[in-house]
């Protein structure tokens, strides 16, 4: 029996998480619409409900870390479903008094929930096989992550039996009292669940197969090819915000019915890109190929979205998103190889990186105050410039210097 399958229980349940974390962040982009209507803040200050949700990374990344050290992956999975039931205890006074400040508080607590859940699955599906193979494993992860985005606009429009334009802040009661729920029973089901320890190839620092590149270093600071990768994650993750979140509100921008049924494009790409990892990777493409086929994909869709009509554009939005399907699971095996004992360090600096989702957004909203949505898109060119660069060469310092 291979390891794949050997660990084939832990991938399902760890699959579950990962559909967990895009529901909770598909519910901001149900809500930044619905807060920008009913509460008449600017499209800006409704992307601050993304900052406060990604700003988590950068202060809880590495307490994160730390905690998993402490008491395990599968037992910090566990609290990080105790902290999302507690942040959506917290919408139903937000929703109660109608307090965007108490919507931001709220963010943020389901934030640091995310951060806890990310810090933990992220590397431990990485490091539960082959580092070859680990895009394959993270492809599949990625479609429970990616199809959970939709389901949740869906889920709050089907019982709260309205579209985000008529959606009152009082309509979000119930689906709150719900998802309470079924994060309480997730805490439970994943404490309970068969999910060995895992660590990476020479993580004990005394461990023999220690990586000989990682042996002579101090600090995570010395590895040029991480620090590059957690630059170029910041960036993904900004972008592939814009492209899953942003469609339910560019949608009403442009004045299209069943605004959340456009939440469905950008998801559907990704799982397109998904599957062609599982069946390409690592047999007929290697990640880093991947990484710099998905960048060109990406620049494409970021130059079309703005210059096509914008009825239209809105469909391009999806090529954006097929762009970014491999490069979470790209990014993070190649920034992650041959960290050795600062494994652990090294993934919670990723996972601060993750902080990319609070800034770039909230640029995106302010930009479409200022110059209107459709103009808004041209800040993901650059971004995926910076990942093609990664792609072709930056990811390649480690093995430069181990020459």
């Amino acid at each position: 029996m291979d390891k794949q399958n050997k660990f084939l229980i832990p991938i399902i349940f760890i699959g579950m998480m990962f559909f967990s974390i895009g529901f909770a962040l598909g519910i901001n982009s149900f809500l930044i619409p619905v807060l920008n209507t009913t509460l008449g803040v600017s499209s800006g200050e409704s992307y601050l409900i993304l900052a406060a949700t990604f700003s988590t990374f950068i202060i809880f990344g590495y307490p994160a870390s730390l905690t998993i050290a402490k008491i395990g992956y599968k037992k910090t999975m566990s609290l990080s479903f105790l902290l999302f039931a507690i942040a959506f205890a917290l919408y139903i006074p937000s929703a109660k008094y109608e307090s965007f400040i108490l919507f931001l508080v709220a963010s943020f607590f389901s934030g640091i929930g995310n951060t806890f859940l990310q810090a933990s699955v992220n590397p431990y599906i990485t490091i539960l096989g082959p580092m070859e193979s680990a895009a394959r494993r993270m492809s599949i992860m990625g479609i429970c992550n990616k199809l959970a985005w939709p389901v949740a606009p869906v889920f709050l429009a089907y019982v709260i039996g309205k579209d985000t334009t008529n959606t009152l802040i009082s309509d979000l009661f119930l689906p709150f009292y719900i998802i309470i729920a079924v994060f309480v029973l997730l805490g439970i089901l994943s404490l309970l669940a068969p999910l060995p320890e895992v660590k990476a190839e020479g993580e004990d620092s005394d461990d023999p197969q220690n990586s000989t590149y990682a042996s002579g270093k101090t600090s995570i600071w010395q590895f040029p090819h991480l620090l590059l990768g957690a630059l170029a994650l910041f960036l993904y993750v900004g972008v592939e915000t814009i492209a899953l979140g942003t469609l339910v509100d560019y949608a009403t921008w442009l004045n299209l019915p069943n605004a959340a049924s456009y939440a469905w494009i950008s998801p559907i790409a990704m799982v397109v890109g998904y599957i062609c990892g599982i069946l390409f990777i690592p047999k007929y493409l290697s990640q880093a190929n991947a990484l710099m086929i998905c960048s060109v994909l990406g620049i494409s869709g970021s130059i079309l979205v703005v210059i096509t009509p914008a009825a239209m554009s809105i469909w391009f939005v999806a090529l954006m998103a097929l762009g970014c399907s491999l490069m979470w699971p790209a990014l993070w095996p190649l920034a992650m190889t041959d960290l050795g004992k600062f494994t652990k360090a090294g993934s919670s600096l990723l996972v601060m990186a993750i902080a990319g989702g609070a800034i770039i957004p909230t640029i995106y909203g302010f930009l479409k105050d200022a110059v209107g949505a459709q103009q808004s898109y041209w800040i993901a060119l650059p971004i995926y410039l910076f990942i093609l660069y990664y792609g072709v060469s930056g990811y390649k310092i480690r093995t430069l210097a181990k020459q």
